[in-house]
């Protein structure tokens, strides 16, 4: 199934969460002198107008980063996330928002390296054209993320970043994530694996953390953010997660500060919290 587009909920309270968390892992993969790789499984578009076209539709950006733009008392660290957006924003106006390519890549320094993976034809089009001036640092390919970490790992500076956050339209995006990461950590156990999920009524997705922290990994975090009660009728997401593997030491700490604020600024209702766990160093 090819339907799915990210721009109709570019910015929402969910990209918040999982974009803060990219920016903090490639921040600290960045601290050292060797080369790294991000790979970025379901890459989208890579940059989303907030004024046109679906973005328009939904706008779920105002509940997201919208209610961070203007916040004058952010923490240091998600200060940090938006003033990337801010940085493909031009003036004070809110008009563009930066998908997980566009991010890591303003982490990059010239020894980094960028590979980029879309199934959706129109999008990886998009994302193509949004990116054709980066050179060799950044490769973009029209394919199945999954099926490519079998080939790209263990990347040569055996350092990377692995960024996994597919749609889950479908039951087997749920499967797919468990078996591309069992894939990818008998290949290269000391990789970091970002994994993004949705938080919704059905099965899937409320077993997929318990099975995600059933992995044989000896070290892991799980952030998960709830911005309303689930509605009665089970439709919709209400929250979402990210399950962080061989996670840098120091973003525990730093989360333990930044997610208290994100529910207060983001909640919807009483039904707003966030859950925050690890296990390892």
């Amino acid at each position: 199934m090819l339907s799915y587009r990210h721009a109709f909920h570019a910015g929402n309270h969910a990209d918040v969460l999982k974009h803060f968390v990219l920016v903090q892992l490639c921040r600290y993969l960045g601290q050292k002198d060797k080369p790294f790789w991000v790979i970025d499984t379901h890459a989208g578009a890579g940059l989303y107008e907030l004024d046109t076209g679906y973005a328009t539709q939904l706008k779920e950006y105002a509940d997201g980063i919208g209610r961070l733009w203007t916040r004058p008392d952010l923490p240091a660290a998600l200060a940090d996330y938006v003033d990337l957006v801010r940085a493909c924003n031009p003036g004070d106006t809110l008009r563009f928002y930066p998908g997980s390519p566009w991010l890591a890549l303003q982490t990059l320094r010239p020894q980094d390296r960028l590979r980029l993976f879309e199934l959706h034809s129109s999008d990886s089009k998009i994302l193509q054209e949004n990116f054709r001036d980066q050179g060799r640092q950044v490769s973009i390919t029209t394919g199945n993320g999954y099926h490519a970490l079998k080939a790209l790992l263990p990347p040569p500076p055996r350092r990377a970043l692995v960024l996994i956050d597919p749609p889950y339209e479908t039951r087997d995006d749920y499967s797919n994530v468990i078996s591309a990461l069992q894939e990818g950590l008998t290949r290269f156990a000391t990789g970091t694996y970002a994994v993004w999920y949705p938080q919704l009524a059905r099965q899937e997705a409320r077993q997929l953390p318990d099975k995600l922290m059933r992995l044989p990994i000896r070290n892991w975090l799980h952030a998960s953010l709830t911005v309303h009660t689930p509605s009665v009728d089970g439709f919709g997401m209400h929250g979402s997660g990210m399950f962080v593997i061989n996670p840098p030491w120091t973003l525990h700490q730093t989360l333990e500060g930044i997610m208290p604020y994100l529910v207060r600024v983001l909640g919807q209702d009483a039904g707003a919290g966030f859950t925050l766990s690890k296990e390892g160093d």
